[in-house]
């Protein structure tokens, strides 16, 4: 199922780094960004999630909470975190089953070789609870200009 803006964003429960289990309905009335992201401290996930932090003020003034999310567990998101000074928590979905709600667990390929991995995607949702915008094409080091845009 592919999503598209204007319907209602998928409901989840999973946990963040510290081992609490979130919900997005725990977010209504506010806007949220749900990155996903395929793995933990490598070169564009790393970008993509300090220009987040170097810009996060910006996205709380405008009214947005950011939750990131990937397939690592709740460990690799701690040291993610600590050594990045991010302020911010990252889902752990370790599952999959946001990955499937959102149509991010997809086929890939490099260098000829095809497996499964996370489509770099991003959801804003609104204060509703509705996929406000979907950015497909995340330009890791300006992704805060992409949303406020």
């Amino acid at each position: 199922m592919s999503l598209e803006v204007g319907q209602k964003a998928p409901e989840f429960e999973a946990k963040i780094e510290t081992g609490e289990t979130i919900k997005l309905s725990d977010y209504k009335g506010k806007k949220v960004v749900l990155y996903f992201y395929p793995k933990d401290a490598t070169p564009g996930c790393t970008a993509q999630a300090c220009n987040l932090r170097d810009n996060y003020d910006t996205l709380l003034k405008a009214g947005y909470v950011v939750l990131g999310i990937s397939s690592d567990a709740e460990k690799s998101h701690q040291k993610f975190i600590e050594k990045q000074a991010l302020p911010f928590s990252l889902i752990a979905d370790i599952d999959l089953k946001v990955h499937e709600a959102y149509g991010t667990w997809v086929e890939k390929s490099m260098y000829g070789r095809k497996y499964m991995g996370t489509a770099r995607t991003t959801f804003v949702i609104d204060e509703q609870g509705k996929i406000a915008e979907i950015i497909s094409k995340v330009d890791t080091k300006n992704h805060t200009a992409q949303i406020l845009k």
